[in-house]
């Protein structure tokens, strides 16, 4: 096993551990986008289903945005896993940016994503889905609220959805942008062109610029602040014993 991989997986064992992800042999459905991230998050949680005692069921859920972009590369991907693989079509693509023409589509866009892919694992069986957020997004996400909504808040490493009875986990919530580059890298993964007319170009990227400049003078930032939201938003944060 590679070192990135080995190293991913002790901090997301520690995650699974601290916030209880996985103690059950519920199924899960991982969001599958096609991007570094999800890719990877279903490697691991698939490497992570051998070593552990718990033999949960495990799939793939993609959400097709409306655009002609081919995902059997994804499917083949699932199938060399021996992993399900399921396809739920949308035109939430058409929607946000020609429809509505959204001036900043991200959260409008993300909220329809997340909601089309639980309803897939809902009626595919599935109780929980695992999304493959990190560490750096958690803190983007923090900046974003804090800035631009006035909010000190980010999404939580659990998440129980009661209108739709689902459960949304974050494995990957301890684990750095750059060692997940590294490992997909490193696995040849089949990652998708990304057609989104705002790829590149959003407030999240602006954040992960001002992340890189305050990293330079200290690089243990993202992790003062995964502390401070554990400090202010303790029911969503807290460590589990």
């Amino acid at each position: 096993m590679s070192r990135s991989l080995e190293s991913i997986l002790r901090k997301v064992m520690k995650a699974i551990q601290d916030y209880k992800m996985i103690n059950d042999p519920a199924p899960i459905m991982v969001g599958l986008s096609g991007g570094k991230d999800s890719l990877t998050l279903l490697y691991v949680l698939n490497e992570f289903r051998r070593r552990s005692k718990y033999k949960y069921p495990l799939a793939a859920g993609h959400v097709g945005m409306g655009w002609d972009v081919d995902h059997s590369p994804l499917e083949k991907f699932c199938h060399s896993l021996d992993i399900p693989f399921y396809f739920e079509p949308t035109k939430i693509g058409p929607i946000v940016f020609d429809v509505r023409q959204e001036k900043n589509p991200c959260s409008l866009c993300a909220k329809m994503r997340r909601g089309a892919l639980n309803n897939l694992a809902k009626k595919s069986g599935y109780s929980k889905v695992a999304l493959a957020h990190h560490i750096d997004d958690a803190v983007e996400t923090l900046l974003l609220k804090t800035f631009f909504e006035g909010r000190i808040e980010s999404f939580a490493p659990v998440t129980y959805l009661d209108i739709k009875d689902v459960t949304v986990i974050r494995p990957f919530i301890y684990v750095p942008e750059k060692d997940i580059s590294q490992l997909a890298k490193s696995l040849n993964l089949p990652v998708m062109f990304n057609p989104c007319p705002a790829n590149g170009a959003t407030k999240r990227q602006e954040m992960k610029e001002i992340i890189k400049l305050i990293e330079k003078d200290n690089p243990y930032a993202k992790d003062r602040a995964i502390s401070a939201l554990r400090k202010l938003n303790q029911s969503k944060w807290t460590v589990r014993k």
